[in-house]
């Protein structure tokens, strides 16, 4: 899994999964991209990195297909190519019912979690990709997989880039391979507010008895954008600690 001489990107990369997954490609000896809208975010991702010399940092809104094909043309000035994406920045503004979310509630979830993995990753193919291939990665969720109490909007835009992900890998094939990372529950921040205050009870419920960390899913992300799942396309991968694969209680 030796990533020398590679330019990876990777979206939200200033903490949570982002950052373990930019650190975990940094370490394989890939050049990193991180980007975030929040500078001050940046500059303390960058000083936890052992060579800051292969990192670069670029602030940029994700939800904004100008923003997307600068971030990407940055990049590629900065290192010289562009090999790897992580589509990884996420946000989730509503908690609660589907039907009670507002309109820029909705118009935001959309834009970041969805409609940002096909304007950073088509941005990735017409300024480099479609002539010297690459790969491409995206984070997407469990919550993807089926309903979510409180969640229903987010688990829909993850079911769309679980989607995108087919299609992309169908569409920028055989050049670029497309796959996908469906995590369960992750202590991060962006999670916080689902586990912080019923850890244990949450953990009870989990087959391997832990809530997931971002370094399990930056581990399987450096497998993905490697040569050791060279043939491997159009996939999501679920790292759930077992959450998904649980009897139904029904009789057989």
């Amino acid at each position: 899994m030796d990533l020398e001489g590679r330019t990876a990107l990777v979206t939200g990369g200033s903490r949570g999964i982002g950052l373990a997954i930019a650190q975990k490609i940094a370490e394989a000896g890939a050049r990193v991209v991180i980007s975030s809208r929040r500078e001050e975010n940046l500059a303390q991702a960058l000083e936890t990195f052992r060579d800051q010399t292969m990192v670069h940092a670029v602030t940029a809104h994700v939800g904004s297909r100008l923003e997307a094909d600068r971030l990407v043309r940055a990049s590629i000035e900065h290192f010289g190519s562009l090999d790897i994406v992580v589509n990884n920045a996420g946000t989730n503004p509503h908690f609660g019912p589907l039907v009670d979310i507002s309109d820029s509630q909705m118009q935001k979830t959309y834009e970041v979690n969805q409609a940002a993995i096909l304007t950073h990753s088509a941005a990735a193919w017409h300024q480099w990709m479609r002539e010297h291939g690459g790969v491409i990665l995206n984070i997407a969720s469990i919550g993807g997989l089926g309903p979510e109490s409180g969640l229903g909007w987010y688990s829909v835009t993850k079911a769309a880039v679980i989607h995108l992900t087919k299609q992309l890998a169908w569409e920028l094939a055989p050049s670029v391979r497309v796959n996908a990372i469906a995590p369960g529950l992750v202590r991060t921040e962006l999670a916080r507010g689902l586990w912080e205050n019923n850890e244990t009870e949450i953990t009870s419920r989990i087959p391997l008895r832990r809530l997931g960390e971002p370094e399990d899913i930056a581990q399987m992300a450096l497998v993905l954008v490697s040569d050791a799942s060279s043939w491997v396309t159009g996939q999501t991968i679920v790292i759930d600690g077992g959450t998904t694969n649980q009897p139904t209680g029904g009789v057989g």
